[in-house]
């Protein structure tokens, strides 16, 4: 199973940029897509079934805001869509698509860069998404936890770390959000298979930034411990180029 996970900044701005000749030359068996921004009449859906897929969404209610979905090429046998919380639902942030023994989710963390209110959200978010993870990995414990965390993990994952002190995305709370998540039993698949530094995801629109890797690593795909010795490989698209975002993907047994 391959599985591309892609923050696209606008799902009808990317395929305005060729995104749609990408994902056929990529072909993965599943996509994981976030801040489509977009509700589910603004989509092309038969445009991704010419290709094989079939599309699962789950918009804000909010237009032109945030949004999650899940295009897969293998028969899904259940979707579950949120985390049975209003407040975070209404902004499509959290999909999940089970395929037999293994579950995908993509997952949309909430930014707190535009100020302290919406970091107040980011963490109440982290504070409620950590239990749900553990909740759903007792009924489905190979799970593959796609998406934009908005979160640097580490000093190696973010350019400048020293530079980075007090921004949000950088938080000493919310690395060791990340901290707790993984030892919860999840693991940063990238990591299994790279430990260089520069290996980003994001890069700010301002300053040339993408040019000169000036970048931060929030995209991720975690996978829980179980699925480990499922994994075969992970990496970073940092060449494809829709959105701020790039891809990141992996390969599962």
């Amino acid at each position: 199973m391959k599985i591309i996970s892609y923050n696209v900044n606008g799902i009808r701005a990317a395929l305005s940029k060729g995104f749609a000749d990408w994902l056929k030359a990529e072909n993965p068996d599943v996509l994981c897509l976030q801040e489509t921004k977009a509700q589910p009449d603004q989509i092309d859906i038969a445009l991704f079934a010419q290709l094989g897929y079939t599309t699962y969404l789950h918009s804000a209610q909010k237009k032109g805001y945030s949004g999650v979905a899940i295009l897969t090429k293998i028969a899904v046998d259940n979707i579950a869509v949120g985390m049975h919380s209003p407040d975070f639902d209404n902004e499509g942030r959290v999909l999940r698509a089970d395929f037999g023994d293994v579950s995908v989710m993509s997952v949309y963390v909430p930014s707190g860069s535009s100020g302290d209110e919406r970091q107040e959200f980011k963490m109440s978010f982290l504070e409620k998404f950590l239990p749900f993870v553990e909740k759903t990995r007792q009924n489905r414990p190979n799970i593959v936890i796609c998406g934009d965390y908005n979160i640097c993990h580490k000093p190696i994952d973010i350019n400048h770390p020293e530079r980075q002190n007090g921004v949000s995305g950088f938080l000493p709370e919310e690395r060791a959000w990340l901290d707790s998540y993984q030892a919860s039993g999840m693991v940063d698949s990238f990591r299994v298979f790279d430990s260089r530094a520069e290996q980003y995801s994001w890069w700010s629109y301002r300053g040339g930034a993408r040019s000169r890797n000036a970048g931060w690593r929030i995209d991720y795909q975690w996978i829980s411990a179980p699925l480990l010795p499922r994994l075969k490989a992970a990496g970073i698209m940092q060449d494809t180029i829709h959105s701020d975002h790039c891809p990141v993907w992996s390969e599962i047994q």
